[in-house]
This record gives C-alpha cells, sequence and structure tokens, in this order.
C-alpha cells in the first residue's frame, strides 16, 4: 500500500475547495457560490489495485481487495465509468458518483473519452499522469462541469433541467442531484416529469416546395484546384499531390453523354495525401453550381464522423455547415420520439429513468438526433445496458410515418429533407446501396456518388446483396406481422400500425387477417431451445431442424465450439420435403400481402380527390414497408428454396449466387441456424443498381490496387484488378485511373519487422511477446488479432503486469465499452494500449504517439468458408493462391497504414508470424524495409527506435 496527502478538504464547497480553485478557466467569471461536491471520496482503477482518494484527502494505491472492503464503510465513491471500474477491479459494484453521468447531464452531446484523462482533455484541463493524480483530480473535473452549466444556465434548452434533477433526487437518491441544482441555481427546485417530454419542445420541420432538377454544369480541374485552395485558405501547408488529386477527382463531375454509364474515376490517394478535401473540393462546387446535394458514402462509422468534421474548414460557421453538410444513416440509427414516449410511460425501473432523463437532455442538444455514433456519449449504453438506449429507435422497421404524432419533430424526417437541399450529404455505403436498390428510397437516387474506403466496395455489396433464411430473420418478419407475443416488448404489429387505413373495410381486413394467419408459420417465441433441441413447431422450425442435421452431419469433429456450414447438395432426407413445405406455407403469407398492398396503393388513385396529404404520405410508407420488409425478404427466400429442390449444377460451373447451410455458434451454443444465399461477384448488382444510374461516382481509398503487381512492375494487373474488386469492369465507359503518392517518408519514420522466434499457436509465448513489445514502446499500442479466443488469452495474462508498470489495457470484447468509445479512450490514453479484432484494424484513426506500435499476431488470411472457394476457384482468373494472398496482403497493409496518420508520426509494426511469405509484406508503402529477427532484437530496435529524438 502506498499513501500521500491530497490537498482539498470536505465538504466540498467550490469556493472554498482549492482543487475546486484551479479548475476555473483564465478569465473566467467568479462562479455563484455554494455550488457543493457529494461528499465522497475518489477512485480510479487500475488493473486489480487502484487509486483511493479517501474524503479526508489521503491518497491511497491498493489493492483490488483493499479498496472493496474500505468501500463498504464509505460513501459512494466518484469514478468515472462505473461498469469499467468495478470490472477492472474485479469487485462488485457498488452505488456511485459516475462523472460520466454528471458530464451527460449538465453538457449534453459533448464529446469526451470516458475515462479521467478524457475528460480532463474535454474540459481543457491537465491531464493527470498516473492513477493517483487522476484520483485527485476527480473533484476538479466534476466541478468543471458543474461551472460550465451554471455560466450556461440561461439557455432555454435547460428550462426543465432543475424539475429534472429534482426528480432524479427524489425518486433515486441521485448523488449529483443537489450539485446541478445549486449550479442551475434553483436549490429548492420542485420535481417534474416536463424534462422528460422532449418531444415537446423538439422544432418541427415545414413542408417545402420539391426541388428543381439539377443542371449539369461540369467542374474543370483548375476549378477543382482553386476550391481547394479557398477551403484551405492562405499561408496552408502546400500539397501537390492534394491539388492533383482534386484535379483527377473533377473528372468525375462532368455532364454524362450516355445513359447507363457514368463518369467514373478511380482515384487511389496515399496517406497523407489530403483525400478528404481534395475530393470536397469538386464536390461542393458542383453542389453549390448545379443545385443538387453530392452523395458522400463512407464504409465505417469513424470516418463519416471525420469527413463531418473537416467540412468545418469549407463552411466555418456552424448554421452554414449544419444546413449544408447532413449526415444520412438508415431509420434504425436515430431516436424515435414514439419509442421515447412510450418508454417514458413504463419508466418505473430506477435505472430506467436515470437513462431516460440523460438521453432526454442530450435530444434537446443534438444536432441530428443520431444514437449510433455524431454527438451521442456510446457509453450511456454500456452506464445503463444495450436495453436502455437500443429500443429507443426504430431497429424493427416498424415506423409509422405521418400517423406518428411525432412526425414533424422526428429526427429522420428531419434529415430527410435537409439533405435534400444540402450540399454535401455524408452517408455510408449501406444506406446508399440498399437505398439505389429499392429504386432511391426515401432520399431518391443521388446524380454524383463519392465512395471513400472504396477498397470496401465489395464487402459493403456483398452484405447488401445477399439473403439469410434463418431462424433470426424469420422469427423477426413474424414479430414485424404479429408483434409482440408475450413478454415485456413493445412491438406494434402489422394490424395496429396500419388499423387507421384499413378501418372496417372488408377488401383490407380480409388480406390482414389472413397475412396474420400465415404468419404463425414462422418461428415462435422459444424456437431457439426449440431448434438446439432438433425439435422444429411448424413450417419454418422444420426446415430449419434440417438444415441442422445435415450441417452437424457434415461438420468436421473438431468444429463443436464453432459455427459449421456444409454445401447443400447432396440434401439429407428430408431436407427437400421440408423445403418444399416451407416454400408453400411463405407463398401462403406472400400472396395475402401482396393483396394487402396492391388495394393500399389502389386508393392513392381511386380516392385521390378524397385523400389529404398526411393520408396519402401514411399509405405510401404502408406500401413501401410492406414490400421492404415482408414482400421483397418473402420472394428472395421462395427463390432459394425453390434452388434447394432444383438438381446441383454441374462440377466447375460458374454460379450467380451461391448458396450454403449453416449453424450459427456463439461461445459454444447454438443460436441460429439457415440457408443463406450472396452473388458470386457482389459488384454486378452494385455496378447495375447503385453506379450505373448515376451520373458521376468517384471510388477512392489509400489501398485501391494491390502493391504486390506494383512492386513487379504490372501497373495494368494492378487497376485491372481494383476494377474488378470496385464493379468498374461491370460498366460500359472504362475507368479513369488515378493516383497520388503518400508524401510520408516511411522509409524514416516507421519500422517493420517479423518475429522469428515466437511459435503463434503457443499462447504464453505470444503473450509474452506482447508485453514485452507494448512495455518497449512505453503505451501507444495497439495488438491485432485473427480470432477473439487468442485476444482474450492474451489479455487475461498481460493485464495486471502492465497495469503494474503503468500501462492501462484495454481490450475489444473484454471491456464494458464499444469499439468507438476504445478507440477514443485509446486516443486520449497516451500511454495505454488497445487489443482487438478486424474492427479495429479498419476503423482506428489516432494520429500521434497515442498509437506508435502496432503488433499483428498473424497472418490475417481469408477464412475457409464455402462462399471463399467458390469466389477462390470463380474470380482468381485461374490463380486461387494469388487470390487468398491479395485478401492477406490487402489486410496487412491496411493495419500498417494505422501506424503514420501525419507527416510527424512515427511507429513500428511487428508480425509475430515466422511463416509470413515475404510475398504478403510487398502491400507494405515504398520505403518500408522489413527485417525477420528474433523476439529480443525486436524489442530493442523497437524501444531504440521510439526513443529516439526527431
Amino acid at each position: 500500500m502506498t499513501g500521500s496527502r491530497a490537498d482539498g478538504s470536505n465538504p466540498r464547497a467550490l469556493g472554498t475547495n482549492p482543487r475546486a480553485q484551479r479548475a476555473r478557466p483564465a478569465g473566467a467569471q467568479p462562479a455563484p457560490p455554494r455550488l457543493l461536491l457529494p461528499e465522497a471520496p475518489a477512485l480510479v482503477a487500475g488493473f486489480g489495485r487502484g487509486a483511493l482518494l479517501t474524503p479526508d484527502g489521503e491518497l491511497l494505491t491498493l489493492p483490488a481487495a483493499e479498496i472493496a472492503r474500505r468501500l463498504r464503510d464509505l460513501p459512494p465513491p466518484m469514478l468515472v465509468h462505473a461498469p469499467a471500474t468495478f470490472r477492472r477491479l474485479d469487485i462488485a459494484p457498488v452505488p456511485a458518483c459516475d462523472l460520466l453521468e454528471l458530464l451527460a447531464f449538465c453538457l449534453p452531446a459533448r464529446p469526451a473519452a470516458p475515462t479521467p484523462r478524457g475528460l480532463a482533455l474535454a474540459l481543457d484541463l491537465d491531464m493527470p499522469a498516473g492513477d493517483e493524480a487522476a484520483a485527485a483530480l476527480l473533484p476538479e473535473l466534476a466541478t468543471s462541469i458543474l461551472r460550465l452549466l451554471a455560466a450556461r444556465r440561461a439557455d432555454p434548452r435547460h428550462r426543465d433541467a432543475a424539475g429534472l434533477a429534482a426528480r432524479l433526487g427524489a425518486d433515486l437518491h441521485w448523488p449529483w442531484a443537489q450539485s446541478v441544482l445549486a449550479a442551475l441555481g434553483e436549490p429548492e427546485a420542485r420535481p417534474t416529469n416536463d424534462a422528460l417530454r422532449v418531444w415537446k419542445r423538439l422544432p418541427e420541420w415545414e413542408e417545402e416546395a420539391p426541388p428543381p432538377p439539377a443542371a449539369h454544369q461540369p467542374i474543370t480541374a483548375a476549378e477543382a484546384r482553386r476550391r481547394l485552395a479557398d477551403i484551405l485558405g492562405e499561408g496552408a501547408e502546400q500539397r501537390p499531390q492534394q491539388a492533383d488529386y482534386a484535379s483527377a477527382a473533377a473528372a468525375a463531375f462532368q455532364a454524362r453523354t450516355t445513359e447507363g454509364a457514368p463518369n467514373l474515376v478511380l482515384a487511389e490517394a496515399g496517406t497523407g495525401t489530403g483525400k478528404t478535401l481534395g475530393y470536397v473540393a469538386p464536390a461542393s462546387l458542383w453542389a453549390e453550381r448545379n443545385g443538387a446535394p453530392v452523395w458522400i458514402a463512407t464504409f465505417t462509422r469513424n470516418l463519416q464522423r471525420q469527413i463531418d468534421q473537416e467540412t468545418a474548414r469549407l463552411y466555418p460557421d456552424p448554421e452554414e455547415r449544419r444546413r449544408r453538410v447532413v449526415v444520412r444513416k438508415g431509420r434504425e440509427n436515430y431516436l424515435c420520439l414514439l419509442n421515447m414516449e412510450e418508454a417514458t410511460g413504463a419508466a418505473g425501473h430506477p435505472g430506467a429513468l436515470l437513462s431516460l432523463a440523460l438521453v432526454a437532455r442530450w435530444a434537446l442538444f443534438t444536432r441530428d438526433g443520431d444514437l449510433q455514433g455524431g454527438d451521442f456519449p456510446g457509453w450511456l449504453s454500456e452506464l445503463f445496458g444495450p436495453a436502455a438506449v437500443l429500443p429507443l429507435a426504430d431497429r424493427r422497421g416498424e415506423c409509422i410515418h405521418s400517423a406518428c404524432k411525432h412526425y414533424r419533430s422526428c429526427f429522420v424526417e428531419h434529415s430527410i429533407r435537409r439533405a435534400r437541399s444540402a450540399t454535401l450529404v455524408v452517408a455510408n455505403h449501406a444506406l446508399v446501396m440498399v437505398q439505389a436498390a429499392l429504386g432511391g428510397g426515401e432520399d431518391g437516387r443521388p446524380l454524383r456518388l463519392v465512395f471513400d474506403e472504396g477498397h470496401h466496395l465489395f464487402d459493403a455489396a456483398d452484405a447488401a446483396f445477399s439473403a439469410d433464411l434463418c431462424g433470426g430473420e424469420a422469427a423477426e418478419l413474424r414479430r414485424w406481422l404479429l408483434g409482440a407475443e408475450g413478454g415485456r416488448s413493445r412491438a406494434r404489429g402489422l394490424a395496429r400500425r396500419l388499423e387507421e387505413l384499413v378501418g372496417d373495410r372488408p377488401d383490407l381486413l380480409m388480406p390482414l387477417e389472413e397475412a396474420l394467419q400465415a404468419a404463425r408459420a414462422l418461428p415462435g417465441p422459444g424456437w431457439p431451445s426449440r431448434l438446439a433441441d432438433g425439435d422444429g413447431r411448424g413450417a419454418t422450425e422444420a426446415f430449419l431442424a434440417a438444415i441442422r442435421a445435415q450441417v452437424l452431419a457434415r461438420s468436421a469433429a473438431d468444429a463443436a465450439g464453432y459455427g459449421a456450414e456444409c454445401d447443400l447438395h447432396p440434401l439429407n432426407p428430408g431436407v427437400a420435403d421440408a423445403a418444399a413445405a416451407l416454400e408453400d406455407a411463405l407463398a401462403r403469407l406472400h400472396e395475402p400481402l401482396q393483396r394487402l398492398r396492391d388495394r393500399l396503393a389502389a386508393r392513392l388513385d381511386d380516392e385521390a380527390e378524397d385523400l389529404d396529404l398526411g393520408e396519402r404520405i401514411r399509405i405510401e410508407a404502408a406500401c413501401r414497408g410492406l414490400e421492404r420488409r415482408a414482400l421483397m425478404p418473402l420472394a428472395a427466400w421462395g427463390a432459394m428454396l425453390k434452388t434447394v429442390r432444383e438438381p446441383p449444377r454441374a462440377p466447375g460451373e460458374r454460379p450467380i449466387h451461391v448458396d450454403w447451410f449453416a449453424l450459427e455458434r456463439r461461445e459454444g451454443r447454438e443460436v441460429d441456424a439457415g440457408l443463406h444465399r450472396h452473388a458470386l461477384d457482389p459488384t454486378e448488382p452494385f455496378a447495375m443498381a447503385v453506379a450505373a444510374p448515376a451520373h458521376g461516382v468517384l471510388i477512392t481509398s489509400a489501398t485501391l490496387r494491390d502493391a504486390a503487381d506494383l512492386a513487379e512492375d504490372e501497373p495494368e494487373a494492378a487497376w485491372r484488378a481494383a476494377e474488378a474488386r470496385t464493379g468498374a469492369i461491370h460498366l460500359p465507359n472504362p475507368a479513369i485511373r488515378a493516383a497520388v503518392a503518400s508524401p510520408f517518408d516511411y522509409g524514416a519514420r516507421t519500422r517493420a519487422f517479423v518475429v522469428t522466434d515466437v511459435a503463434k499457436d503457443d499462447a504464453a509465448q505470444m503473450a509474452a511477446a506482447y508485453r514485452a513489445l507494448f512495455l518497449a514502446s512505453g503505451g501507444g499500442g495497439l495488438g491485432l488479432f485473427t480470432a477473439v479466443r487468442r485476444l482474450r488469452e492474451v489479455h487475461g495474462r498481460i493485464a495486471a503486469p502492465l497495469a503494474e508498470a503503468g500501462i492501462p489495457l484495454y481490450a475489444q470484447h473484454i471491456d464494458a465499452m464499444d469499439n468507438a468509445t476504445l478507440v477514443d479512450v485509446f486516443r486520449a490514453e497516451e500511454a495505454s494500449c488497445l487489443l482487438g479484432t478486424d474492427a479495429m484494424r479498419d476503423g482506428v484513426d489516432v494520429p500521434g504517439r497515442s498509437l506508435r506500435l502496432l503488433v499483428f499476431d498473424r497472418v490475417p488470411w481469408p477464412r475457409p468458408t464455402i462462399l471463399h472457394r467458390e469466389r477462390r476457384l470463380h474470380l482468381s482468373e485461374g490463380r486461387p493462391k494469388s487470390h487468398d494472398d491479395a485478401i492477406a496482403r490487402h489486410r496487412l497493409r491496411q493495419a500498417f497504414g494505422r501506424l503514420i496518420r501525419r507527416a510527424d508520426d512515427k511507429g513500428v509494426f511487428v508480425l509475430l508470424d515466422r511463416s509470413c511469405p515475404s510475398r504478403l509484406l510487398a502491400g507494405l508503402p515504398d520505403g518500408v524495409l522489413i527485417r525477420r529477427l528474433g523476439l529480443r532484437d525486436a524489442i530493442e530496435a523497437t524501444r531504440g527506435f521510439l526513443a529516439e529524438a526527431d
């Protein structure tokens, strides 16, 4: 045990606390008197030990068991992120004063990494060095938050805040209630529910005339360069590569000359080129000149957020930027006000009340209502559990559109309308593809598209143009049709959603009732346990049971703990009959739903003179929902089932689709079974449904081409492969090709090592290597794994010794944080290390010293699945091994690209797989020298290189 004295005393009145005095920003007005903090110790967790600031000001570093013992006799501790704190200490949770709750209440929509250092960074305070300094800082952090609230208490959005805080104090004994009331200057405020009814205070959109048709004036290369120079401003760093890139991107903004033949540009821009502003320049100029938005699509939410932030260079005024730049996502990402109202009415549980209160506070301040990114604090889901936040979004396609009483305040409807008049719409690959497949969706078809992270187009199209007939999807359709069947779900069925449209009309009631009866052929409540027992009920469950039996019969003996799959043919006895029975059952469901949809649509013509605008919108939305949520999947499932009963294709015959059976397991437990269908080449439907209708398409990435072809001086082969992976080969006009090299000096700023004396299958050796390398770098290490099991094994062995050395270790799949939060923490905690899998390889953008070492456990070969086997056979141009190599090489290159994000970054890349072929390392950037050496030498080289002065 270690201890010291920290200045400060309790009770903590801000006028008397020295630490509170230091928190006051320079030049700020004196805080109102008697702003109080709870009488509480402060706790910061390490791994198995932590720092405790006692109420009398003593700072102690104690083992977890001793902390647990002391907390039994102390008031609830002040801390940051209670679930993560108690998990890292491995002690039972106790009531706490969580600063994240205070932040979410007082400063809604304010981004902050959920650690003491992250809060200090967000509040512009000096960041603590070590756990004891962090514990001493917690009262100062709370003080700073309360002072900021006090300074802004006149903001009308805080009008009901005092009443809400009083209710939390009265009903929940929320420890921050009196502090908040004092900061608001209303210590005697009475409890009220008004603040929870946030839908009453949100602005409403107003209907506007449809926008006029877009013009088609082109953008020249010179104009793109000038716009880029205007964005960067006078005195900006000269980056010739960026200007060259903007010139090349302008080719996508020419007038189209042939229907179905867009102006297509493939542009590879090395890391550091300034790609985002390079394409924003011609895109924004075209949109302003022609009166239509340009849609920019990304694969990851992280890049979507970055692009949105970078547009502040173009539109520095926040109000203009909000009008000009709109972030669009699917409906399932936004706060649904109807769900919020229903949850508020049922908020009897204390935890539910607090989480709803914090969401309500955020809803008043949010820019766009996006629960899955943007300004929503993702850690709220971690504090209260996913069930506290996820049900507040329309994740099940239950939106009733204009029939909803909150329709004109709806965040989704706001974003759709803002997007129509925007200059730039920042979306994701999935939304753009799904809406294109549906004929444009709610946003219509964009004329100009930019696909950033273009190397992911194949994967995004693979997900968008696929179908899964599995228990989960079929049960979800049943729930969408029938609504909640027991339990505590608030799910609304089709009859309730359409009740105002159907009324007592026999022509609509009859098909609706027939469909609801036929829906009982879909999996009902309890189907997962029946599936695991091999005891199906109804046509769908019987088919799933038959699939399960065939997969188990064909699976390898060592696959018991993992998901398994098998080819359709040869079919087990009974599978064809089960497929035929299910095909008939789904047809009996499809037919009345189609009649219902057609008769609803007919009302638009038959009753055109009598329908008001709201009714027309409701009918159109109902037809659209029936089409997308029921008729389209039912048609796809019927076609898949028909294939099951058809003769197998001839050996070597190239298929259009790849079908297979699969059994899904999680942590060794069976959770689902199904029939799956993917396009052999998903870029074909992408090219036809998404790219061909557009007038201009820019596909860009730092890694469009396979660097191995470039290393072998085969640029034409590299471009052909890029065109195949992006669908360019399926369009009539050849793509315009452009490549701009990275300005970074990788030879001077990076080192790359392949360790030759660590056995990759030995968990102890792998853990020892990770531990030693992370210690050598002093933190700032990202460890990537190709399997969650190995990540868990390594984490369990190295977390404690790293914590002893003052290096916090965070891990995907282990810590009580989502991926975005983990990356935010890693970025803020310069001495920390992070372990992750594929999502971390692609979604981490951490410039500076926070990421200075990247360790990969082994070569990231593609998973040997049936789908991969067929693509390897038919899409590899007779070189199946080269197909595997290209995928692995691309993944290594993407991982390496995380290291250097700015010219002054430096970093080390280590691969702990001595069997890695040299040909795979050809994908690393030019100038990188790869050395094969033992672990000891790699550790010394890492330590020495990172310690070198720049």
